[in-house]
């Protein structure tokens, strides 16, 4: 049987600043229907940035939907049409200060693959030279550097539960290797 849903109509909801949401219906594969509601998102990235003595760049913020500060690496969203390596660039810069003399693709996430259309790019920066972060004006935030292996640990116990950090730090661990 192939796995397919067919839109056959669609209800926008809500066209924000972030995100477009909506109702479609759709035709699953044994011929019956059913809707999806999907939240349309133009996706991000992050950046698990690792300086020569094994730290990795994170930042501390409050993040309204959770109600509480969380530790995560530094990320942002993509601007409609941008390339997610100079978003990458970017966001490294603007959170951390930091510019990377290697930035390499870890590949993508879906988070949130049941409602979102979110994808997440996710990068490992190396040869990294310090800088002045230079946050968006909305932006409040902590950067700090955690030992890799801190990290890592925070990410196994659970202390850490931000999914493209979670994702970021394993993909990070393998192709390094340690």
């Amino acid at each position: 049987m192939a796995f397919y849903e067919k839109k056959l109509s669609r209800q926008d909801i809500y066209d924000g600043y972030i995100i477009h949401v909506h109702k479609d219906e759709v035709e699953l594969p044994d011929g019956n229907t059913s809707f999806r509601e999907i939240v349309d998102h133009h996706g991000g990235v992050c950046i698990v940035a690792v300086d020569s003595d094994g730290g990795v760049f994170t930042v501390r913020q409050f993040r309204y939907a959770y109600g509480r500060e969380i530790t995560e690496i530094p990320a942002g969203k993509l601007e409609a049409g941008e390339d997610p390596l100079d978003c990458a660039a970017r966001e490294l810069s603007e959170e951390t200060g930091c510019t990377a003399e290697k930035i390499e693709s870890l590949g993508v996430i879906y988070p949130t693959p049941g409602y979102a259309s979110e994808v997440i790019h996710i990068y490992l920066a190396t040869g990294l030279k310090r800088g002045e972060s230079h946050l968006d004006e909305d932006e409040f935030l902590e950067a700090k550097k955690i030992p890799f292996k801190d990290l890592e640990r925070m990410v196994l116990t659970g202390e850490i539960n931000d999914a493209k950090t979670v994702v970021g730090v394993m993909r990070a661990k393998y192709v390094l290797g340690l």
